[in-house]
């Protein structure tokens, strides 16, 4: 399993595998992001409530580029260096940003390619400040 599989644990609860034929397909200039799982466990060992992990999830502000659609940064006057992400990348997006779901209780977003606002080279730890 590679490393990015590791931190973004693409299954739920229940350890239902999530199908890729299952997930959305971006098109235009659209992004599809897997949102790591949060934390089960405060650093003090205290057990987290669902409702706090469901909180922490929704606020990320990091995801895993899973899937691009054909359009992304091919406007050379927006995009004039050139592509700001790819396939495989560890992104920095505002929190709440993009469209939200859910499959098999895992969260995705789909966001456009401006939103992206870095790239992260090792997504642990980070949190909605």
């Amino acid at each position: 399993m590679s490393e990015a599989a590791k931190i973004i644990k693409i299954r739920d609860t229940k350890e239902e595998e999530i199908d890729a034929a299952q997930l959305p397909v971006p098109v235009g200039y659209r992004i599809l992001i897997a949102i790591p799982e949060v934390e089960k466990v405060t650093k003090g060992g205290i057990i987290k409530a669902d409702i706090t992990k469901d909180i922490e999830a929704t606020a990320m502000v990091v995801g895993f580029v899973l899937e691009t659609g054909p359009d992304i940064y091919t406007d050379k006057e927006r995009f004039p260096s050139g592509p700001w992400c790819k396939k495989g990348d560890f992104v920095l997006i505002g929190a709440y940003k993009g469209t939200r779901f859910r499959i098999h209780g895992k969260e995705f977003r789909i966001i456009n390619d401006d939103t992206v606002q870095g790239v992260v080279q090792d997504p642990r730890g980070y949190t909605r400040a």
